[in-house]
């Protein structure tokens, strides 16, 4: 096809307007297509004629390649195997704390339905009876007597009330006697099971008294008394069967014989008392009780008379007692080395 006259182009020009210009970027993208492609195949075709006329040279140049693949393939390949285990390590871990997590919920479920069962069954049971005591078993409910003492208190100087290192101790017996009262504003409401410490509380305030004087462990009659129920001790509104005094002398080490009254020589309770022993009484109706009561005999008088640690009131630990009296005023319950017990101190 010939050239357009100018004066053609110049006619055409002014009947159709100018003639579109060609893009000059796609022009240039075609030729550098074009050279790139024209060095892709001769260094194809040089690269090919090298592997078969110089071989020593073609593996030189193809040799650094192929280890670069192999490197990268390699590592691709360890990558895919940490990740793998990774990832099966973290789907274990997941199905473990799972697995862990439903037998936690299970069991606190099946915890759950325990316990609102047996709040059912309480709710639905009757009422539980006391047990009844033994027929010569004294109820140890406090009652404070009507009877006066029938002497004035000590004089301090023979037996006081002290505080000592935040304990208070009766002295002048055989040995200082560690003191509790069962009638204290800051114990009457603590629990003898479900009975209240001020109103049947003396039996574990009485051994929680001896334990602390005679064992060198000091027990407060809280703690004594959730011991005495837990072992039995404890009598529903009735406050404690006779057992307690043996069983927890041996619970705390402490040797524990039973008096036989018929036989007993005054002589030996006062040589007992006096030589650092203790005497558990179980008291009733007199001076000291309206109905049972249990009572310490911590020592003696010059003029041999008895001191006493009474649990519900400091005014009767203070004031000296007759021997004939209190033995006059002993329980006739006869069992469990019942009404009176010596206690020795723990070797």
């Amino acid at each position: 096809m010939r050239d357009l006259d100018p004066r053609d182009a110049q006619v055409l020009e002014e009947l159709y307007g100018p003639a579109p210009k060609k893009p000059k970027g796609k022009k240039r993208w075609r030729v550098a297509a074009v050279v790139l492609l024209a060095v892709v195949c001769v260094a194809g075709a040089e690269l090919l004629a090298c592997r078969f006329f110089e071989p020593a040279l073609y593996e030189e140049i193809v040799a650094p390649v192929r280890r670069a693949a192999r490197a990268a393939g390699e590592c691709a390949g360890r990558a895919g195997a940490a990740v793998a285990r990774s990832a099966g390590e973290a789907a274990g871990a997941l199905s473990s704390g799972a697995a862990k997590a439903g037998d936690a919920l299970s069991s606190r479920a099946a915890e759950v339905r325990e316990i609102y069962r047996t709040w059912t069954e309480e709710r639905r049971a009757p009422p539980e009876e006391a047990p009844e005591l033994l027929a010569d078993e004294t109820d140890s409910v406090l009652a404070q007597p009507e009877l006066a003492p029938p002497k004035e208190m000590l004089n301090p100087l023979i037996s006081n009330l002290v505080e000592r290192e935040g304990l208070f101790y009766l002295t002048g017996g055989g040995v200082d006697v560690v003191y509790y009262n069962q009638t204290d504003e800051s114990r009457a409401e603590q629990r003898y099971g479900s009975d209240r410490l001020a109103t049947h509380g003396c039996g574990p305030t009485a051994m929680a008294m001896a334990v602390s004087t005679l064992s060198g462990e000091t027990v407060d009659p809280e703690d004594m008394a959730k011991l005495c129920v837990e072992q039995g001790y404890w009598c529903r509104s009735h406050g404690s069967y006779l057992a307690i005094v043996p069983g927890v002398a041996e619970r705390y080490g402490l040797r524990c014989e039973s008096v036989d009254l018929t036989a007993l020589e005054e002589s030996d309770l006062y040589n007992h008392l006096s030589s650092g022993g203790l005497a558990v009484a179980l008291m009733t109706k007199g001076h000291f009780t309206k109905g049972g009561h249990f009572i310490l005999l911590r020592g003696e008088t010059l003029a041999g008379e008895i001191l006493v640690a009474d649990p519900a009131s400091r005014d009767r630990s203070l004031i000296p007692w007759d021997l004939s009296l209190i033995l006059e005023e002993l329980s006739p319950s006869r069992h469990d080395g019942a009404p009176l017990w010596l206690l020795y101190p723990a070797e």
